[in-house]
């Protein structure tokens, strides 16, 4: 699924972690753990490769300490469309009839 852009053979050590910069360099920062004060740490390069990016890939550091990328999944499942909830129609009430008036004989 992945294919290797670089062979590097890069020896990671715990506690750090480590990315392509956007020189497409191999660079590493201190991970952040508890206790910590928060904030940017330092980045420092590690290797000098120099790849040249391509959109739509994820570029990454693979097991073996190589440079290495895949291609990103794009879409997924598109969104089920929301039920339309059915409005109930109004029915307008007739009025009632009234009696007929007794006509008055005069």
């Amino acid at each position: 699924m992945a294919e290797k852009v670089a062979k590097v053979g890069i020896k990671k050590k715990s506690g750090y972690l480590y990315f392509i910069d956007k020189a497409g360099d191999i660079s590493r920062v201190e991970m952040a753990r508890g206790g910590r004060k928060k904030g940017r740490k330092k980045k420092e390069k590690v290797e000098k490769v120099g790849v040249k990016k391509v959109s739509g890939y994820l570029y990454f550091i693979d097991k073996k300490g190589d440079v290495s990328r895949a291609k990103m999944a794009r879409g997924g499942h598109k969104k089920k469309k929301k039920a339309k909830k059915k409005v109930k129609k109004k029915v307008k009430k007739k009025a009632k009839k009234k009696p007929a008036k007794k006509k008055r004989r005069r």
